[in-house]
C-alpha cells in the first residue's frame, strides 16, 4: 500500500510513503503569476499522474481552515493551493482523506509539541533520509510524511 502525505500551502511538501518508508518527495511546486507563488498544477499533476487508478494508493491531506488576523490575500493563496491539491487528486482519482493538524499529531504524539518536534520525529523514523536535516524543507517533508503515516 502507498500512501501519499501532503503538507498543503506553497512551502508544504508531497512525500509518497510504501510499507512506511518515503520512497519519493518534492516540495510543492511552485511558480509565480505577477507578484505571488501559486501552486504550479501542472508540476503537481506530473508528480502524483503515476499514483492514479492505483486501488493500492490513498492520499491524506492536511485539513486546513482560516486563521485569525491572516490576511485576505495569504487566505487566498492558501485557498488557492488546497484547490489546486484536491483537483489534481481528484483528476486522478486517488482516494483521499482530510486529516487535521490535531488528528495526525495526536496520532504522532505531538500534542502540544513545538514545531520542530515533527522534524525530530521524522528524523528519528528514517535516519537516513537526509532532506530532514534542512530545518525549512525538512519541516514540510517532515509534516507531509507524518501526515501519510496518520493512514496507517
Amino acid at each position: 500500500m502507498r500512501r501519499i502525505g501532503i503538507d498543503p500551502g506553497i512551502s508544504g511538501a508531497i512525500v509518497v510513503l510504501e510499507d512506511n518508508i518515503p520512497v519519493e518527495w518534492a516540495l510543492m511546486p511552485t511558480m509565480k503569476i505577477g507578484s505571488q507563488n501559486r501552486v504550479n498544477a501542472v508540476a503537481l499533476a506530473s508528480l502524483l499522474r503515476g499514483y492514479g487508478n492505483d486501488s493500492k494508493v490513498f492520499a491524506y491531506v492536511e485539513q486546513v481552515h482560516a486563521m485569525p488576523k491572516q490576511g485576505v490575500s495569504s487566505m487566498f493563496s492558501f485557498g488557492h493551493s488546497c484547490g489546486v491539491i484536491s483537483g489534481v487528486l481528484g483528476a486522478f482519482e486517488i482516494p483521499v482523506t482530510y486529516v487535521t493538524p490535531q488528528m495526525w499529531k495526536m496520532r504522532a504524539h505531538l500534542t502540544n509539541k513545538d514545531k520542530d518536534s515533527a522534524r525530530s520525529l521524522a528524523i528519528q523514523m528514517w535516519p537516513h533520509w537526509r532532506e530532514l536535516d534542512k530545518k525549512g524543507q525538512g519541516q514540510a517533508l517532515a509534516d507531509a510524511a507524518l501526515i501519510a503515516r496518520y493512514g496507517l
